[in-house]
């Protein structure tokens, strides 16, 4: 799977895209940790934070385990057992873990159950539309000398599904509805075997190209995440001096004149495109760096006499 996700939405329209109704059968919103580390972006990659949803069990000992956090998190895991004091240190990449082997590597033997996104019913503001939901586990490191814990993340991987077997041969690991992101959540009432029966390939999805410019993580722009056949292809602005050497070009250019050819009327005369100038059948003769000399003196170019070869 590749190594970008996308999520550019302000702090309170994800957490209503991230609405689900609680035991009691009510809507709910799930409530940010540490907001201030969230932010949007249409071009996330590895090491930077992204928003990841979570059952609030996880932070208060005791708390109903239906009710959600969202709360940002590094995407690149570092599990609680890493002993060096810098995450960067860490020998092997975390991004991304295989469904087939995230019971035995021991990275991930330690981590807890996860979404990275969520989905949302508010049909009145996403028109049917809902975040993509990644499965994924997390884990909480703390530097060994001491200082602020780090929460961070990887999404599990399962075998492409046919239409995307094309592209690569892995994706992410989709819960495909609320039902399954409910009991992927709700590691107190559903046990790891039983949550992991939900991780499979699915075909419920749609995907477009987007521009080469999404490979730069620098680039943070909606370009990142726009269909290819919606770019508009941006001509450069040509300066005032290029304009007025254009113009020149296209309607003082020096002609050599021919008596046995008949004068080419004003609609021969070459037109300049926003691409090329169209080449003029005859040679360039010497003598044109002292007409451009003249030009630039706003001195008006005299034409050639004709002459026999």
């Amino acid at each position: 799977m590749c190594g970008r996700t996308s999520c550019h939405l302000p702090i309170e329209v994800l957490a209503r895209a991230c609405a689900y109704r609680d035991r009691q059968g009510r809507e709910r919103l799930p409530e940010w940790k540490d907001p201030d580390k969230y932010c949007p972006s249409y071009n996330t990659s590895p090491q930077s934070n992204s928003p990841v949803l979570l059952s609030r069990l996880h932070f208060e000992k005791g708390a109903d385990p239906s009710e959600r956090i969202i709360a940002p998190m590094r995407w690149g895991l570092v599990p609680s057992w890493f002993k060096e004091d810098d995450p960067s240190k860490l020998q092997f990449n975390t991004t991304n873990c295989r469904s087939d082997t995230i019971m035995e590597k021991r990275s991930f033997k330690s981590g807890s159950t996860d979404v990275a996104e969520s989905p949302e019913h508010w049909k009145k503001v996403w028109d049917n539309w809902r975040l993509l939901t990644m499965a994924g586990i997390f884990d909480c490191w703390e530097p060994p000398e001491g200082g602020d814990l780090l929460y961070s993340y990887t999404i599990i991987t399962v075998d492409s599904c046919k239409s995307l077997n094309d592209i690569h041969p892995r994706m992410p690991a989709i819960l495909d509805g609320e039902e399954e992101v409910s009991k992927w959540l709700d590691f107190g009432e559903v046990s790891t075997q039983e949550a992991l029966k939900l991780i499979h390939p699915t075909e419920n999805i749609t995907f477009h190209a987007v521009s080469s410019v999404v490979n730069d993580s620098g680039n943070n722009t909606p370009e990142c995440v726009t269909p290819i056949s919606l770019l508009v292809k941006k001509e450069p602005k040509a300066s005032r001096s290029s304009q007025k050497m254009m113009q020149w070009l296209a309607t003082k250019s020096p002609k050599k004149e021919d008596p046995k050819t008949p004068q080419k009327t004003e609609s021969d005369v070459p037109q300049w495109s926003n691409q090329f100038l169209q080449k003029s059948p005859l040679p360039t003769k010497r003598g044109a760096t002292g007409l451009l000399e003249r030009w630039l003196k706003q001195e008006e170019p005299v034409a050639k006499r004709p002459h026999n070869q």
